[in-house]
């Protein structure tokens, strides 16, 4: 860092109903995998946090990016949870983004959102995404409504999935970040730990690879996580579930879905730690998982009341 050069740091909300591609977003500004990205609705639970840094003539900027769970009508605790944890992540960010799919809108989720969102004082920036499969014209319809029933400062078209747009997000997300120390060194780009991480790449495989057959109730719990003498890493998880008649679901027959899920999540695992990863996966039927406070406390989400 050069003499001329200032340090920016801030906070960015990301915010949108289930599914609009944040994780996919968060992840093209950081520039690395932080957040899971599985197809199934409301699947980011911990308030993963990627770090952006951006570096210009004039400044070096650490964006702290707040992915925020995808904010939906809380039934159960669980998905309370969830919505504490997006509001909260909002309340303390220097601007938030709204992003919004133009093809499915999910208008149920966002209505709630554009309400709120109206009524808070920080920066809000309109991010419309999938601009390479929205046709133009209903896409600038959509932004001209919205930007109708909340001030939006900006409207972005962006593509999370292709890379298009987001640079120049980035560029005025770090225009926006007020002058301050870093938060985090260079090196740490998401500060979830690596055991959260790890559980939280299994949990992707088990979406990934059971789709509709599994339920959204389940969760993967890190058990241990060891650094062998050899360099490589060993970790243990649970795979909870909530009904004995799912084993075999997760399983698979011969085990051989259980093999094929920890295969795909240690290679991943493998290639963010770059160290040989040796997963060891057990399923456990917990029918009351979801009201388990310190299951809560080990994905990153506040228990509430």
């Amino acid at each position: 860092m050069t003499d001329n050069t200032s340090t920016k740091c801030g906070v960015v909300a990301v915010i949108g109903a289930p599914n609009a591609g944040k994780s996919t977003l968060v992840n093209q500004l950081v520039g690395q995998k932080v957040a899971i990205t599985s197809a199934k609705a409301q699947t980011t639970r911990a308030r993963m946090l990627g770090i952006a840094l951006a570096k210009s003539a004039e400044a070096e900027t650490q964006i702290i990016l707040v992915d925020t769970p995808g904010i939906f009508a809380p039934k159960r605790r669980l998905d309370r949870a969830m919505v504490s944890a997006a509001w909260e992540g909002a309340a303390e960010a220097d601007a938030v983004l709204l992003l919004v799919d133009p093809i499915k809108q999910r208008r149920h989720e966002l209505e709630p959102l554009l309400e709120a969102l109206a009524k808070r004082p920080e920066r809000k920036l309109l991010v419309l995404n999938k601009v390479d499969k929205a046709k133009k014209e209903p896409l600038l319809a959509l932004a001209q409504e919205l930007t109708g029933k909340v001030a939006f400062d900006e409207v972005f078209f962006i593509s999370a999935y292709t890379g298009d747009g987001v640079p120049e997000l980035k560029a005025r997300l770090a225009s926006l970040m007020p002058e301050g120390e870093w938060h985090y060194p260079e090196d740490q780009v998401s500060d979830a730990s690596e055991r959260l991480l790890a559980a939280e790449i299994t949990r992707e495989q088990l979406y990934k690879q059971l789709h509709e057959e599994l339920p959204y109730d389940s969760a993967v719990r890190p058990e241990s996580y060891t650094q062998r003498k050899d360099g490589s890493v060993e970790v243990r998880q649970q795979i909870v579930i909530g009904r004995e008649s799912q084993r075999p679901i997760v399983l698979g027959k011969g085990g051989s879905m259980i093999k094929s899920i920890g295969e795909a999540a240690r290679k991943e695992l493998s290639a963010v730690l770059g160290v040989k990863v040796h997963l060891f996966l057990h399923v456990k039927v917990d029918e009351k998982w979801a009201d388990d406070k310190e299951i809560y406390e080990e994905i990153g989400l506040d228990f509430g009341r």
